[in-house]
């Protein structure tokens, strides 16, 4: 058995093997461009080309990849052999600098939002040499970033990039006024990633599965997840070992995966890696999911990464653990044993309550999408007001700096069981609360707003950007005092004051939290459509061109290809829904009703009493009446949408016609289900595909 030790990066072109591979001088040279940013010279990079195709062709490549995350929400990948022509009609393994730092994909093939015209074909992708290369099946990957054959951004690793450099000169401002020097500051984040596993050959029976990632219809089964026994449950023998694969392959690429454990809903677990700095966070998780999806298929299983796959049971997220960390080590959000005299602490939290009330926008609109509407707000999920969890700790310092009161350090109190065997332990000083959208955990923020599918980069790069906003008005401020202990007191307790609204320590589920969010002046965008409106309003293009991180042309063309998105993820909804309930569930509730009415006609003859039949068939026929003129509306309004004049109408039209369509289609199928003999039916069952693997 291979150690973990030895098995962990062994696919990586990592430090390490850099640091054996590399002549002294050009591996110290990569390592500054990697750490600071500098301009790394042709020379060196042929060098370091020529040495990550060595060892890629001894881990078994015979091509590379510029790796990129284009947006459409994946990632992409154009591969090309290292062979070149020698003479005689042989070929040698060549890789240069040149094809290590630049590639150029088909820039108008990709989503740009009108940034590129169908005739405007050259794009260029860039390495980002902060994320290491590793080597996948046969294939070299390197990660890099996406750019227009005239510079503009297409993906999204670049503002991600842009963002980090953002709050770290903030953050970095900020410091320099506590005598602190680090060369940077890196958001660092650690996302739990959810997902179901189900059968590959039920999968397969399910053509909405197949298209769309959910089902589109089910009725709810007898057991879901009611009795709680399946979070934190024994895992099933077929689960483990693809959870032990899925480790061992996460592992050798150079992913921390740390946790494993069943989720609440049944056939619903979940991974948790170690943080890294948030472009390496955001290339492992979109790995990650490629990764589950690629070895599920190996154990005769498929597994979903739709927010919700399947309707009334819990869906699945994603928790965005984000905190800040400079070079040198230290965490900027850990408050320390001295919680009242951890003046750095406090700024840079209230810098971070600033932030997220300023900007519950972006946030908000950083985690919307067509699956994730199905749960935000679910009692599964956080609602889609935005707010804040800090603890009554915390809060209580705030309040009493506020209010000028003395705070007094709050000690755990000791925990125990009453077992004389069992050590006692002592209580963390603030709960954990799994209803708030961005709740303080200790020494990090978990944002848990996130869907399943979604790339972490989007709300990273807003994180960064409000966060990187508020340190600069603060340095503005604290940079001109004389007294800067006191000129910090000051703006901390005149910022609280200013932005208190955003916190919450209560139920975020509870409707009086709703009420009390209005009066606060929240916002509730419930939503998709409703939360893209606010991308380009102007507050939010100024923000992004005065941190460099979009123009004004990149915001606008983000806002319409997720709308865009939007409309196209609905109306292939519609569309799959459509042709099952016409194709599938229709002409089985009809063969259905045809064998009760013969069964009814030989019991009568008989002189049998058929009345349950009777009224069985009654039920039967009214629903297929139903169902099928809900599908003639949900068809009609489908086809209505072509008649909207912009994108952000279209999806206002397909989130408040269509899909309430879709909804009432599926209530009359639903029900179907619950009345037509289980042989008829067309497709397994809920009880099937959650209750069997």
């Amino acid at each position: 058995m291979v150690k973990v030790t030895e098995l962990f990066g062994s696919m990586v072109f990592n430090e390490q093997v850099m640091r054996e591979r590399l002549p002294k001088e050009v591996f110290k040279a990569l390592q500054c461009t990697i750490k600071t940013g500098s301009y790394l010279p042709s020379d060196v990079a042929d060098v370091v080309a020529s040495a990550m195709k060595d060892w890629a062709i001894e881990k078994g490549a015979t091509h590379y990849t510029h790796w990129f995350q284009p947006m459409t929400g994946i990632t992409a990948e154009k591969h090309d052999s290292f062979i070149t022509p020698d003479d005689g009609g042989s070929v040698i393994m060549k890789f240069s600098g040149k094809e290590l730092i630049k590639g150029e994909p088909d820039a108008s093939s990709f989503p740009s939002g009108g940034l590129r015209s169908t005739f405007e074909a050259r794009g260029y992708t860039a390495w980002d040499p902060t994320s290491y290369a590793f080597v996948k099946g046969t294939v070299l990957y390197i990660p890099t970033a996406f750019i227009s054959y005239s510079g503009q951004v297409l993906d999204k690793k670049t503002p991600l990039l842009r963002s980090m450099d953002s709050v770290s000169k903030a953050a970095v401002r900020v410091l320099k006024l506590f005598g602190k020097n680090p060369t940077s500051v890196l958001p660092s984040v650690g996302p739990e990633q959810e997902y179901f596993l189900i059968p590959i050959e039920l999968y397969k029976k399910r053509p909405d599965l197949i298209i769309t990632g959910r089902t589109l219809f089910g009725a709810k089964p007898p057991k879901g997840q009611e009795l709680d026994d399946h979070y934190f449950g024994k895992i099933k023998s077929k689960v483990l070992e693809y959870m032990e694969d899925l480790d061992a392959e996460l592992w050798k690429l150079g992913i921390h995966a740390k946790t494993r454990h069943n989720e609440v809903a049944p056939a619903q677990h979940e991974l948790a890696p170690i943080y890294s700095t948030v472009n390496i966070a955001t290339d492992h998780n979109q790995l990650t999911m490629a990764v589950m999806r690629e070895l599920a298929v190996k154990h005769g299983l498929v597994c979903l990464l739709h927010e919700k796959p399947f309707a009334g049971v819990n869906g699945s997220g994603k928790h965005n653990n984000w905190s800040l960390t400079t070079s040198d080590g230290e965490n900027l959000l850990d408050p320390g044993k001295d919680l009242k005299n951890n003046l750095q602490f406090m700024l840079f939290l209230t810098a971070v309550i600033k932030a997220v009330d300023e900007h519950q926008d972006l946030l908000r609109l950083s985690v919307a999408t067509a699956g994730n509407d199905h749960r935000l707000g679910a009692n599964e999920a956080p609602p889609a007001i935005i707010s804040m969890f800090l603890g009554d700790e915390i809060t209580d310092l705030f309040e009493t700096i506020s209010s000028g009161k003395e705070y007094k350090n709050r000690v755990g109190a000791k925990l125990s069981t009453g077992v004389e065997s069992v050590p006692v332990i002592y209580e963390d000083t603030t709960d954990r609360n799994r209803t708030s959208p961005f709740a303080f955990t200790g020494n990090k923020f978990e944002f848990r707003s996130l869907g399943s599918s979604l790339n972490i980069a989007c709300p990273n790069i807003m994180i960064n950007a409000a966060v990187a906003d508020a340190l600069n008005a603060y340095a503005d401020k604290l940079e001109k005092a004389k007294d800067f202990k006191k000129a910090a007191l000051d703006l901390i307790k005149k910022e609280y004051i200013a932005h208190k609204r955003i916190v919450f320590n209560g139920d975020n589920y509870a409707d009086a939290w709703k009420a009390e969010a209005a009066r606060r002046g929240l916002l509730n965008l419930k939503g998709t459509p409703e939360a893209l409106s606010y991308y380009d309003t102007k507050e939010n293009v100024e923000l992004f061109e005065k941190l460099k991180i979009y123009t004004a042309e990149e915001v606008k063309a983000r806002k319409d290809i997720l709308l865009e998105n939007y409309c196209k993820i609905i109306n292939i909804e519609a569309l799959t829904m459509c042709e099952i309930a016409v194709k599938q569930i229709l002409p089985a509730a009809a063969r259905f009703t045809t064998e009760l009415a013969d069964n009814i006609a030989k019991l009568t003859a008989l002189g049998v009493d058929a009345r349950a039949q009777r009224e069985v068939l009654d039920i039967s026929a009214a629903l297929i009446g139903d169902a099928y003129e809900a599908e003639q509306r949900l068809s009609d309004a489908q086809l209505a949408i072509k008649n909207e004049t912009d994108s952000q109408s279209a999806a206002n039209f397909c989130h408040d016609t269509v899909f309430s369509a879709m909804q009432e289609l599926r209530t009359y199928c639903d029900r179907l289900e619950t009345l037509v003999a289980k042989d008829l039916w067309p497709f397994p069952s809920y009880g099937d595909l959650l209750l069997y693997v």
